[in-house]
């Protein structure tokens, strides 16, 4: 009987276990990353580890605990997207190259970057597709070529340019024998002398006519030392001077490997995924298939076991009968969609559309975080998901902690506590696009201060609709012509109007439906375009909205940030209109994000945004007027410069940015603020010796004055909270480290009232 076991375990970095905290909560200007490991795209192994990449990132399999442990650009690597690794048992280096071309050297949690072909301006493909590695020497297969790494200097050794008379070709994987090297090229199979005095010189390198010019996918070598290559889906030994079809197959062969004296063949998808494992001979020992095996990118023997890398299925160790599945607990892929953050719960949504918004066909589903652990809602864990996709928008009902969730094409989702579902669509109001019957487009979901649930449904004639809290629904048409009637993001603002973006370069709708929902009598619209007297946006392609503390609406559009400052009159004013804010940047004043594409603003508990846009995240102060920070993917632990949403945690100020390259997160200064000081926690506390970081004062009233003093009462810092929370270095007036010893906190609110919050203790 197999036995299917599913490991989920969050884990870091050994030595970054500390800058994780106590309890999954990060010190104060510390990143931490949530990417997908589900997907295994490449499997090494030695040094009793065994080595997985995924698209994202990597981890490892310690034998001496049987522990996983995650590397990501947060923890060190030098990128984000992860195309080839390879491990060099001679020298107990892990090789691993990225997508935009870093190359890393890694050994014993010491990590050291090459950029020299990254910053090399020849023009061709320099992505890496397969690395193969001997006594100290990585060849790395390229789109142009052969590069060779020296592991010990961290540096380009050579270049082999192996095309015909001297051109660049593509390289697809490397070996060599007690003979010759072997290059799989677009061009066919290029052999070598490993005498050559020369390899960098073309004519150093020979045609393997009897294979002709086709494309050669793959090479490796036999134990018994025969050369074999896939072409197509085909593989071939070489014997004598003759090669000879030895395998052959009907679904897609992704890759040979030679491992523990047998070749390993990696193929199909679905139903027909397996390993096949043969002998020297060229005759099959074993067919691995199981339901457990969906997608097998790369398979080895290593440890009397077969490792597989999944891209569908995480990391499989195939031991005798049984399947067991190694993946770190993370979300099933990257988000692209809304994040939402209500008290202890995160949820996001993997579905993504186009810019011309069309599904992009994601069936990945929902991602909750709780408790420092993901969970995944999909096809595999609540059936009815299965004919719905692209998940977009998501809010939660803070009375029950009911899901709502948008599928762009499938309609509304609730999902209950128990998993228990409701889908909405062609049994609601709910409408198909014109010439689209069965498409039940949900693109913005929002709740109002009454509980009822309005639902932008994209393409339809009436595409807002709002679900009453009593159960029954209620359909609105909105007054204004706007491109495929297109409506996404609802936000509810401090009166209960509704503010709907319009894609397609529409604008902003703002609606009031007045004394009753059920009467159209007194609805009230506002249309929101660009230019003064159309309610002076900088630009028609509005991408955000959100609002801050003092009920303001901030806008994000194509070219830059529009307030509106005017909520309790936009139906009343007609000249309420945006404000373009004015900002001074290197002596010279102009607009807020002029030309920069706003896609995210999130407001934080000291009421300053965070903005997100295709070149990174700001922060910026409570008036707009001051960039406190700028993150890029250069100069900071962010994933990708393209970040499509933020969410912040109020409770702990920690900042979750989506991006293209998947999930992060940043501690940030300021917390929510309360009405009175409510469990007061100061983190870390003790401080521990060597500590230099930031001493985090939280659950304090809104904005309060904050002393820091010695048990006599001398005063040693003050400060006012970011909303409800302040930071300390841990310095005195003077900027002298303070003693070991204990600290009074003391909180004074707005009635002047001052109360000992708590003690902190500091060790040296």
């Amino acid at each position: 009987m197999k036995q299917i076991v599913c490991l989920l375990c969050l884990s870091v970095l050994k030595s970054a276990v500390f800058a994780q905290g106590s309890g999954g909560l990060q010190p104060i200007g510390n990143w931490r990353e949530h990417l997908p490991y589900h997907q295994v795209i490449a499997v090494s192994a030695g040094n009793n580890q065994v080595y997985a990449a995924t698209s994202y990132a990597l981890f490892t399999l310690d034998f001496s605990d049987n522990s996983l442990h995650t590397f990501s650009k947060i923890s060190g690597l030098s990128a984000t997207g992860v195309a080839s690794i390879a491990f060099d048992s001679t020298t107990d280096f892990l090789i691993v190259a990225y997508n935009n071309n870093f190359i890393d050297i890694v050994k014993n949690g010491v990590i050291k970057k090459i950029t020299a072909l990254q910053q090399s301006t020849i023009a061709a493909d320099k992505r890496v597709r397969k690395i193969y590695c001997l006594t100290g020497k990585a060849y790395l297969c390229t789109g142009f070529g052969i590069v060779v790494l020296d592991e010990e200097k961290n540096e380009v050794n050579d270049t082999y340019i192996v095309g015909d008379s001297g051109e660049k070709v593509a390289v697809n994987a490397f070996t060599c024998d007690q003979n010759f090297f072997y290059a799989a090229t677009a061009e066919g199979l290029k052999i070598a002398s490993i005498h050559a005095v020369n390899l960098a010189d073309y004519r150093s390198w020979q045609q393997e006519v009897d294979l002709g010019r086709t494309v050669i996918r793959d090479v490796a070598i036999l134990t018994d030392g025969h050369p074999i290559i896939l072409r197509n889906d085909s593989v071939y030994i070489k014997q004598d001077t003759v090669w000879a079809l030895i395998y052959s197959s009907n679904a897609s062969v992704h890759s040979l490997i030679t491992s523990a004296n047998q070749l390993l063949i990696s193929e199909g998808r679905s139903s027909t995924a397996r390993v096949i494992i043969m002998n020297n001979n060229g005759t099959i020992a074993r067919t691995i298939q199981s339901s457990n095996i969906k997608l097998p990118e790369q398979a080895l023997s290593y440890k009397n076991d077969i490792w597989v890398a999944d891209s569908l299925g995480s990391l499989i160790k195939v031991s005798g009968s049984s399947f067991i599945a190694y993946a770190p607990n993370s979300p099933a892929s990257i988000s692209l969609g809304e994040t939402v953050i209500m008290g202890n719960m995160l949820w996001t949504t993997s579905g993504a559309v186009d810019v011309n918004w069309n599904a992009a066909g994601n069936k990945s589903g929902l991602f909750e975080y709780r408790n420092n652990e993901w969970s995944i809602v999909d096809s595999s864990t609540v059936p009815a998901l299965d004919s719905l996709g692209d998940f977009i928008t998501v809010a939660i009902d803070s009375r029950n902690n009911y899901i709502w969730a948008g599928s762009f094409g499938g309609g509304l989702l609730q999902l209950r506590q128990d998993k228990s579902v409701s889908v909405f669509k062609q049994n609601s109001p709910l409408q198909s696009p014109a010439g689209k019957p069965g498409i039940y487009n949900v693109s913005g979901l929002a709740l109002d201060h009454e509980n009822n649930l309005w639902v932008a449904n994209y393409g339809g004639s009436k595409n807002l609709h709002v679900r009453k809290n009593d159960g029954s629904w209620q359909s609105f048409t909105i007054p204004f012509v706007h491109t495929e009637n297109a409506v996404s993001q609802i936000l509810i603002d401090d009166f209960d109007q509704k503010w709907i973006i319009s894609p397609k370069g529409n604008g902003l709708f703002s609606f009031n439906h007045g004394t009753s929902i059920d009467n159209p009598a007194d609805d009230k619209w506002r249309l929101f375009r660009a230019g003064p007297g159309n309610g002076n946006l900088p630009d028609n392609d509005v991408l955000c909205i959100a609002k801050d503390k003092s009920g303001f609406i901030w806008v994000g559009t194509g070219s830059g940030i529009a307030i509106i400052p005017c909520i309790q009159e936009v139906f009343t004013n007609p000249s309420c209109e945006a404000v373009l804010p004015i900002v001074q940047s290197g002596g010279f004043n102009g607009f807020l994000f002029h030309d920069e594409r706003v896609q995210a603003i999130a407001v934080d508990g000291g009421d300053r945004k965070w903005v997100g846009s295709k070149n990174g995240v700001w922060l910026i102060s409570a008036d707009g007027g001051k960039t406190l920070y700028h993150f890029t993917e250069d100069n900071s632990p962010l994933l990708s410069n393209d970040v499509h949403s933020i969410a912040i945690d109020g409770s702990t100020g920690e900042v979750f940015f989506s991006t293209r390259n998947g999930i992060c997160s940043f501690r940030g200064t300021a917390t929510d603020g309360g009405n009175t000081n409510t469990n007061v926690t100061v983190y870390p506390n003790p401080v521990p010796p060597g500590y230099s970081g930031q001493v985090a004062i939280r659950g304090l009233v809104n904005n309060a004055i904050v002393k820091v003093t010695e048990l006599d009462g001398r005063l040693v810092y003050q400060a006012r909270a970011l909303g409800g929370q302040a930071i300390w270095d841990g310095r005195d007036y003077k900027g002298n480290r303070v003693s070991s010893g204990i600290y009074l906190v003391l909180v004074t609110s707005d009635n002047r009232k001052e109360n000992l919050a708590t003690k902190i203790v500091f060790l040296h």
